[in-house]
């Protein structure tokens, strides 16, 4: 039995991690789960799952579901404190960080410091802390197994071969909702033509940043931290189909690539089983019915979040905390109905030029320059 604890278990990675568990009773085991503030969700899963620790993020909510389980041997607790609790539990192999924002990166490094297993599903740990995460991973000797479905692919496509044979990323972006769409028609887009993804079915922030082609200069900065690759040994292919996942081209121009239908269960369960591969009921690739797949160059002067991120992730520091942060901010304004979608990179440029980087930002500098980059922006709209 692997003994896991799922960070963000009410959220569509976290629940799609339980499916995966409820299909595997007999290898997988719950012991501990976290979440915002979903209770009823958080109840369901404790009477189905038994974990011995729940934590909920707000002390309301975890009051609220004390008394609704008080008739279960679960123990409740909240906040960061709760988080940590769950990181070192001598009995938690695999920990899955699929809890939003930069509330994932003190559990993750308690995890890592305690020699547990990542599966790394919070895109900030990397973005705006993998100059510490990735040589401590190194030190303790633990495994980041990434479940983003571009990352899992790379991963996979690693498999068997040296990190020094790498000699290209093929990041590959499904170009979202308005790709081919003009910076007129996108001036004029709403919340609703944002959020119709084409392919996959995701949270609101992380389809709005899909539509933006935020999401993909995140996974770019990632892939640096993950793979140990430069910047220039990473490009960004849309690939409208969304069947190859991502790619590796090696030095000696070979390519290999992981395809498979848009389904995140499938890198979850991959990072949960790792190194071996399980049975899974999921739809299959009919290439004859696909007929085709076809890419294209991504268009960074009209969705100048991608090269907003490329120059957050070259100028280092705290930068892609300032970018991070400033898009988890316009993204946020912008489902409120407060702020127009080309907004959205406008107030990340804005956000990086007022910031003072640091070099080698500590946990608590991350923290104040995210707090800093917020406060900006809380000015800037008021303003207007």
């Amino acid at each position: 039995m692997k003994k896991i604890a799922v960070l963000g278990s009410t959220g569509s990675i976290g629940t799609q991690t339980l499916e995966i568990v409820r299909a595997y009773k007999e290898e997988l085991e719950v012991v501990a789960l976290a979440a915002g503030s979903s209770v009823a969700k958080m109840e369901e899963q404790i009477r189905e799952f038994h974990p011995k620790v729940a934590v909920m993020w707000s002390e309301k909510a975890a009051l609220d579901l004390k008394e609704r389980v008080s008739d279960l041997p679960v123990e409740i607790a909240c906040g960061m404190e709760g988080l940590l609790q769950i990181a070192v539990m001598p009995e938690m192999e695999i920990l899955v960080t699929a809890i939003v924002g930069m509330i994932g990166i003190r559990p993750t490094i308690a995890a890592i410091e305690q020699g547990k297993t990542i599966a790394l599903a919070n895109k900030e740990t990397l973005v705006t802390a993998g100059h510490i995460i990735m040589p401590l991973a190194k030190e303790k000797g633990v495994s980041i197994l990434p479940v983003d479905s571009e990352h899992s692919a790379i991963f996979q496509s690693l498999q068997g071969f040296k990190r020094s044979e790498l000699s290209r990323i093929l990041l590959t972006a499904s170009g979202g909702p308005f790709r081919g769409k003009s910076r007129e028609e996108l001036s004029v887009m709403n919340v609703e033509d944002a959020l119709r993804h084409p392919n996959w079915s995701m949270g609101r922030k992380i389809t709005i940043d899909s539509a933006t082609l935020v999401n993909k200069g995140l996974e770019v900065m990632e892939a640096k931290w993950l793979f140990d690759a430069d910047l220039d040994q990473i490009q960004v292919v849309v690939h409208p189909q969304s069947i190859i996942h991502s790619a590796v081209e090696y030095v000696d121009g070979g390519i290999i690539a992981q395809l498979g239908t848009p389904d995140m269960k499938l890198p979850i369960q991959y990072a949960l089983f790792y190194p071996d591969r399980r049975p899974m009921d999921t739809k299959r690739v009919d290439l004859f019915e696909l007929a085709q797949l076809t890419f294209e160059k991504p268009d960074m002067e009209t969705f100048t979040g991608l090269k907003l991120a490329f120059e957050a992730a070259r100028l280092g520091g705290s930068m892609p905390t300032v970018f991070n942060a400033a898009n988890e901010k316009a993204v946020s304004l912008f489902l409120d109905r407060k702020i127009k979608f080309l907004e959205i990179p406008e107030l990340i440029q804005a956000s990086m030029e007022h910031h003072k980087k640091v070099d080698a930002p500590n946990v608590e500098e991350i923290l104040q320059a995210e707090a800093e980059t917020y406060e900006y922006i809380r000015q800037v709209v008021e303003k207007e």
